[in-house]
């Protein structure tokens, strides 16, 4: 009797482990997917009042800029490269916003 029981136990012991993998793959495919579309719901959202951004030039730079509330919005890097325009003592006015001295 003792022989009988161990293939289906073992049979057993394969589906679950087999059905937690299978678990396991669709939640990270759905952890993968709503991750995706919170991202995509935040993309070029203004972060103070949550309406569209548009892109704009300012000094041959691209800058972000909300139509609702006029907030300008800068990606890595954007802050460095004004910093570099000189016109009227623009890039000492930016840099001093943050404490820090032009390059």
């Amino acid at each position: 009797m003792p022989t009988d029981e161990k293939p289906s136990r073992n049979e057993n012991e394969y589906f679950v482990r087999q059905n937690a993998e299978i678990i396991k793959e669709q939640r990270a495919r759905l952890d993968a997917e709503r991750e995706e579309r919170l991202r995509l719901a935040h993309l070029m959202k203004c972060p103070k009042c949550g309406h569209d951004l548009s892109e704009r030039e300012f000094h041959h730079v691209r800058v972000d800029e909300c139509g609702h509330c006029g907030g300008m919005w800068l990606d890595r890097g954007e802050l460095a490269m004004l910093a570099h325009v000189e016109r009227n003592g623009f890039s000492r006015f930016v840099w001093s916003l943050f404490g820090m001295e032009p390059r």
